[in-house]
């Protein structure tokens, strides 16, 4: 069995919320516990949990060449993705009942940290790992994602980073398309004594797939990614500190296109857009300790602080409305609307003047520390702990305006920072949590939750420049929550075993929450039944979510159901029902092995009473099905062949498509289909190719923040990957 420093110099040092479930347990033919420090694991460890979860192997990932969250995400079962720029800079994942707009109703971590820049006051996240340096992916869903919260209803999303080497080695892959595009991952460390070190580093530098009318302009971006981590372990304790910084500026708008305009040239982008652009840093700081207390107590404590800085410069699309076939919505609505005057000034060849480009500009800041207790107590494997944390987000957004002559944009001057540009929104919480997995017999394994979340809120507004001489508003809040959860599993046979569980669940509000506005509230149920024999594994799981109370948080980048671009919004009651399931198996042909994984999601989300809309509504972003198959052909001379086709249905733009005729209402439905070959020298580099969206199917993915948007076209890449 790896010592608890092992899995944590691994990469995934885990602070007091985390916990997953440990792998050196079912290695050992053991029930699957909770423990203080390790993660899921592996697939065998996910298959025996009592909740649903998944994990994407580092294999997978390297075998993919996996750059974009949302394309490995769609192979996972329950797990909702929607794409916006097609190379997965600003990812969009929700799991279950929780939609995906910006990741930000998902418990977001890496290495059991959160991750989002202010997952309380603006959970909405606009950075995000670096995919190519990731090992591995955890999704865990049902009553045991009460350890991680704050978003409590549809499941937790853990990012692992690199683990420390046993011994001095390294890696490196490049790869690069055919548009000149280029990834590089290094990575280098090893064990020393007690003392253990590794560094990394993720290059990505793209050329954009969409032309720019009217412009040589790059819609591409770049991005570099830096991590360390040095860990030392004793006879009873274990240190493993991390920094990480990553700086990205990537030319990217909020505009996508009409309708018209997407089905003549999906990779068009309108010439008013070149001058988007979005520059952002980030950098993180962990520092875990662990301490034996006894053979059956062990604390970890984790300090953390994350910093995020951007600014997305970009057209908001607001424009002069002085035409009488104006609607007063953003100019690609009137445009879709048949506004020619809208139309006109998209295209360019109409005049403009007084464009608004906003500098989205906001300076985040969370920090806090967390602290678990595991104590094993007989057939008990107790934890509890406590994080304080503490985040704020800090806008100054200066407006900017251009004046579309002749097709070009001229500069006219800066507006005066109004007090909606000019706010400081903060929110500290207390988190205290109590589980327990309570062996009852050899066949029946019962985990119990409780949480309490205690979580303040506050907002200000400001008059004037940056100085901030006076208030113009101010919003305060405050609740507290307590969350109960219990699910467990059923071994029927040794090949067949029964999961059933319930768990309260929450989504907290945003800083801009009135003063008595209450959470969302929903309560979960899942029942499911997995076979598991040879090679073959199958598990089917039914999900059901009742909402009291669903809540939305809004911005730009995704308004509300009631068009609102900030604070959160109640849409009232709501219940999502599905089916997951997932069956994996390998087959055999001569000298060649066929792995075999299918996965599968069946959703029905609609509202059930509320202010706003009827009963029957069907909630907006999530699809009703969702699909994918990995299929491979490998041989033992160290070619191996892959194919990984990925469905997902047709999707509400806003609540209440089901009800309406109008396709400005829906994303389209998507089908992609991924080839990789790969070789293995028996005495050198691993090389390989990649066909990205073979059949180069492009369709509406997204209509947020405005405009029909593409996926990415078919896209080739060649690399090498080189271990030393």
């Amino acid at each position: 069995m790896k010592s608890r420093l092992t899995v944590l110099a691994s990469g995934v040092a885990l602070a007091t919320s985390i916990g997953l479930y440990s792998s050196s347990s079912i290695a050992e033919g053991k029930a699957a516990e909770l423990d203080t420090v390790t993660v899921i694991g592996d697939d065998e460890a996910a298959r025996k949990l009592p909740g649903s979860a998944a994990v994407v192997s580092h294999e997978q990932l390297r075998t993919e060449a996996t750059t974009d969250i949302h394309q490995v995400l769609k192979t996972v079962p329950g797990v909702y993705i929607q794409e916006e720029d097609g190379f997965g800079l600003r990812p969009n994942i929700g799991i279950r009942a929780a939609s995906p707009e910006r990741s930000q109703n998902i418990t977001l971590m890496e290495d059991g940290v959160l991750i989002a820049p202010a997952p309380y006051s603006n959970p909405a996240a606009y950075y995000f790992p670096t995919t190519s340096r990731l090992h591995s992916i955890e999704v865990l869903k049902g009553a045991p994602l009460l350890r991680y919260g704050p978003q409590t209803v549809g499941g937790v999303v853990n990012l692992v980073s690199t683990p420390i080497p046993e011994t001095n080695q390294g890696s490196a892959m490049f790869m690069m398309n055919d548009r000149g595009s280029a990834d590089l991952h290094l990575n280098y460390g090893g064990k020393t004594g007690p003392w253990g070190y590794s560094i990394e580093t993720a290059q990505r530098h793209y050329q954009g797939f969409k032309d720019i009318d009217r412009n040589d302009d790059n819609s591409g971006f770049q991005l570099e990614d830096y991590v360390a981590k040095l860990s030392w372990e004793g006879e009873r304790n274990k240190f493993l500190f991390k920094i990480q910084r990553s700086m990205e500026n990537s030319d990217e708008t909020y505009a996508g296109l009409t309708d018209v305009d997407f089905h003549r040239d999906e990779n068009r982008r309108y010439g008013l857009t070149h001058i988007d652009e979005m520059d952002n840093q980030h950098t993180g700081i962990n520092l875990t300790h662990v301490f034996d207390w006894s053979d059956n107590l062990t604390s970890t404590v984790t300090a953390y602080r994350n910093e995020f800085k951007r600014n997305w410069f970009k057209f908001d699309g607001d424009y002069d409305r002085a035409s009488p076939t104006s609607d007063g919505s953003d100019i690609i609505a009137d445009a879709n609307a048949g506004n020619a005057n809208a139309i006109g000034i998209l295209r360019g060849t109409i005049d403009e003047e007084n464009l608004l480009y906003k500098n989205n500009n906001r300076t985040y800041d969370s920090y806090g520390v967390q602290a678990n207790f595991n104590w094993l107590v007989g057939e008990h494997d107790v934890n509890f702990g406590a994080r304080q944390h503490y985040d704020e987000t800090d806008r100054f957004q200066p407006v900017e305006v251009y004046d579309q002559v002749n097709g070009q944009l001229v500069y006219q001057g800066t507006n005066a920072v109004g007090s909606s540009d000019n706010r400081l929104e903060e929110a500290q919480a207390l988190s205290l949590w109590i589980t327990d997995d309570y062996q009852v017999t050899e066949r029946l394994l019962l985990n119990l939750s409780l949480r309490m979340e205690d979580v303040e809120t506050k907002a200000r507004r400001y008059a004037g420049g940056a100085a901030r001489s006076s208030v113009t508003d101010r919003v305060d809040n405050d609740y507290r929550e307590y969350l109960a959860g219990i699910s467990g599993t059923f071994d029927l046979t040794d090949n067949w075993q029964v999961l059933a569980g319930f768990h309260e669940g929450m989504i907290p509000l945003s800083a801009g929450a009135e003063d008595g506005t209450e959470p969302g509230k929903s309560d979960n149920y899942e029942l499911g039944l997995r076979f598991n024999h040879g090679v073959f594994y199958g598990e089917a799981i039914a999900f059901y979510s009742d909402f009291s109370n669903l809540v939305e948080q809004c911005s730009v980048a995704a308004p509300c159901s009631n068009d609102a671009e900030s604070g959160s919004f109640s849409v009232g009651g709501a219940k999502v029902k599905g089916l997951e399931f997932q069956a994996g198996t390998l087959f055999t042909a001569g000298d060649f092995l066929i792995p075999v994984d299918l996965a599968y999601t069946y959703t029905d989300a609609e509202t059930t009473s509320g202010d706003e809309f009827a009963s029957g509504q069907q909630l907006q972003n999530i699809p009703e099905n969702i699909f994918s198959i990995r299929v491979g052909l490998e041989h033992n001379n160290g070619w191996n062949n892959y194919a990984v086709l990925k469905y997902i249905d047709e999707t509400c733009v806003s609540i209440g498509c089901n009800k309406s005729d109008s396709r400005l209402d829906k994303n389209d439905a998507l089908t992609t289909v991924d080839l990789i070959s790969r070789y293995q020298f028996s005495r050198g580099p691993e090389v390989f190719v990649k066909v990205e969206n073979l059949f180069d199917r492009q369709e509406i993915i997204s209509r947020s923040p405005f405009g029909a948007r593409p996926n990415i076209e078919r896209t080739v890449w060649a690399g090498l990957i080189v271990d030393f």
